[in-house]
């Protein structure tokens, strides 16, 4: 179907991109678009496998195709890959309907919302009093500023375990983006941590003044600081008017901070999108909150508009029964069941297994039998619900020679041999950064902690000049190299150095940096490997500090954290914590552990919020599958405990999320065979098995 609407843009509108969608999905992206104002808010509810990005997409598009300026809409992911990849798409679907003589605009404000919070700081920092040219600490850095306002306080020299430096930013971010007080959330989240209250209290006062006197933003501060700025309705008033349309994409991911933002942005809603799915809300351990999907059509007057996306693209039927039949149990959600025209006589498997050893090589086997008959091993993925409890899978591939990449550990920018180098570019972008300059002078062979503090404080009393470090007396051990070094810094940080081609600061930190890292580091094919990505990385970024900023939001997988080295092999099986695998999705899917104590974990226990949200992430492990789904239940398991009575192994019970509903819809297995002839496979004489089989009846 053609349209013409040369009047307004001069040339023919083919929308026949519209009849590639369902009747809901259409409904979603059509919604209000033609209307003379801005449309009410609108709700998509996106199930599993639904077509969400493609519906986010369209909607998109539909609205720059019906006039909308690229300029004026705001599209907020929680990646900056996904974002790429929605502007990717909006641009091929515009191209598709404008025919070739239009040339798509840039959305030039797609990104994440730490992101875009950042691009709006800086560029309003001098009018809400913040120093633009602020540096941004990734949660190690913030870290380790911690540490050092928890050594100055004399914190680390109570007679009581304090807590570790890791376990206070995670107290303090909590508070941060939950908005609530440290009365609160120290009983409910950590425990361990309330007799600490006040010495807490002093330490957070002390790190927010730290980061004040260096001119740094931690990863909270970006919400933060925007949400505050947003306070003042008449600055409320100027941001929002900046975009017609705000468009969010898994809305059930937000915390109190991302809510009240988007809130000041669009107070009555108006051109206003969200997309989501309440039944994967699953971060809570960030302070995210399903009440931020569940209120949201509430939170205008009248009421958001709701629409479904029901039908599931990626999974057989028999999974989305079993899938359903778990959601289904959940307290409160918005009614949907996932359906498909993709029928299969295959069921969901419950295996049920003596014990961890067992439970690694049935997946070993299955594995490897799926494999010969076709399915790649990288088609196939192993999800758990803490990383730990993949380490006799581990074991196990290793010793059959199975390549695979375990995602849920090191990021890129944890890795040391790039924090190394990254460092030295933000000490030269901001010479108050202390975190920066303490990791980089400790590099020098000699120079220790105490002399790399008081060459920090040479450098203060200076006014933080470079040219300053010459007239410093290093340890006889550093003088060797101090000069070159010097002249490093100097040249990083010279003022009228041209933006244009920043990145040959990157090959000579690098020149400089080499041989230290032969020194300090071993493997170092693997980490030369990763610089080198580091470095074919700066090319995309137009200046030093929009490298740093947007790396630090959202940094790339390392080359060296993919255990097994899948490099070296052309295919390798996945795995994964559910939470790591969440918008991914493979043939074949196994479960670990699905039993109480481990799925849902034991922190749950009593908790019923908490046991809400470990539904939903099983519910999310489930629908990763698209042919092949098995959940695996060992009847004894290794139990790592923090107590003097060390690690022990425990038996486990059925899950409880094991209902008769569940069951119904799945083929029950005892060690991969048919349950009926469980007690045929070996003889009582084998009696690891005569106790999971007595374990077995109390199930």
């Amino acid at each position: 179907m053609r349209l013409d609407i040369s009047g307004k843009f001069g040339i023919s509108m083919n929308t026949a991109y519209l009849d590639k969608l369902n009747d809901n999905q259409r409904k979603a992206v059509v919604y209000g678009v033609a209307a003379e104002s801005l449309p009410p808010p609108l709700l998509v509810i996106a199930g599993a496998g639904t077509g969400k990005t493609n519906t986010l997409a369209h909607r998109v598009a539909h609205l720059l195709v019906n006039g909308a300026d690229p300029r004026r809409i705001l599209l907020m992911t929680f990646s900056r890959r996904a974002a790429t990849e929605l502007a990717r798409r909006v641009e091929r679907i515009t191209s598709q309907a404008m025919g070739t003589g239009y040339a798509a605009e840039a959305l030039t404000w797609a990104g994440t919302f730490h992101g875009i919070g950042a691009r709006i700081l800086r560029e309003h920092g001098l009018a809400i009093g913040l120093n633009p040219d602020f540096s941004i600490h990734d949660r190690e850095d913030s870290a380790d500023l911690m540490n050092l306002c928890r050594h100055g306080l004399g914190l680390s020299n109570t007679e009581s375990r304090f807590p570790a430096k890791g376990t206070c930013l995670s107290i303090y971010s909590r508070a941060v983006n939950a908005e609530e007080k440290l009365s609160e959330v120290l009983p409910r989240n950590f425990p361990w941590c309330a007799a600490w209250e006040a010495d807490l209290k002093r330490l957070f006062g002390a790190y927010v003044s730290a980061k004040q006197e260096q001119n740094v933003l931690d990863y909270d501060d970006l919400l933060l600081a925007w949400a505050q700025t947003m306070e003042d309705p008449a600055f409320a008033l100027h941001i929002g008017a900046n975009w017609d349309h705000v468009l969010i994409d898994e809305y059930q991911d937000t915390n109190h901070l991302q809510a009240r933002i988007l809130l000041s942005l669009k107070p009555d809603g108006r051109g206003l999108t969200v997309v989501g799915d309440d039944a994967q809300s699953i971060y809570a351990f960030r302070a995210a909150t399903v009440r931020n999907i569940l209120d949201f059509p509430a939170a205008f007057s009248p009421p958001a508009n709701v629409v479904t996306l029901d039908r599931n693209y990626r999974s057989t039927k028999p999974i989305l029964d079993a899938a359903n039949a778990v959601i289904g149990q959940a307290q409160e959600r918005f009614t949907k069941d996932l359906w498909t025209e993709r029928p299969s006589a295959e069921k969901p498997r419950l295996v049920t297994l003596a014990n961890e050893a067992d439970q690694a090589r049935y997946i070993v086997d299955r594995v490897l039998a799926d494999r010969e008959v076709g399915l790649r091993l990288m088609d196939q993925a192993v999800l758990f619900r803490g990383a730990h409890h993949s380490d006799r899978l581990e074991l196990e591939l290793v010793r059959r020679n199975i390549p695979y990449v375990k995602y849920g550990g090191l990021k890129f920018l944890e890795a040391g041999h790039v924090k190394d180098v990254l460092s030295v570019l933000k000490w030269a972008e901001n010479p108050k950064n202390e975190i920066a300059a303490f990791r980089v002078l400790k590099l020098l062979p000699g120079m220790g902690p105490a002399t790399a503090s008081r060459c920090f404080q040479h450098l203060t009393f200076a006014e933080f000049a470079f040219s300053a470090l010459r007239h410093f007396r290093p340890p006889a051990a550093t003088a060797n190299g101090w000069v070159k070094f010097c002249e490093l810094m100097e040249s990083l940080s010279a003022v009228d150095l041209d933006d244009e081609g920043w990145q040959t600061q990157l090959t000579q930190v690098r020149r400089w940096y080499q041989p230290h890292l032969e020194r300090l580091y071993d493997g170092l094919d693997t980490r030369e490997a990763d610089l080198e990505q580091l470095e074919q990385i700066s090319g995309r970024y137009p200046t030093r500090e929009r490298f740093l900023t947007e790396l630090t939001l959202d940094p790339p997988s390392a080359v060296g954290d993919l255990a097994g080295d899948p490099l070296l092999d052309e295919d390798y099986l996945v795995l994964s914590t559910v939470h790591s695998a969440k918008g991914q999705e493979w043939d074949a899917v196994y479960v670990l552990n699905v039993s109480d104590g481990n799925f849902p974990s034991e922190f749950a226990t009593g908790k019923p919020l908490m046991i809400e949200e470990e539904r939903r992430l099983l519910y999310v492990a489930m629908t990763r599958a698209k042919q092949s789904l098995a959940l695996i239940a060992p009847l004894k398991y290794h139990v790592t405990q923090q107590r003097r009575d060390g690690d022990k192994h425990v038996y486990g019970a059925r899950s409880r999320f094991m209902t008769d509903a569940l069951l119904g819809t799945m083929q029950r297995r005892f060690h991969g065979h048919d349950e009926a002839q469980s007690t045929r496979l070996q003889p009582r004489t084998d009696k690891r098995l005569d106790v999971a089989a007595r374990v077995r009846e109390m199930w």
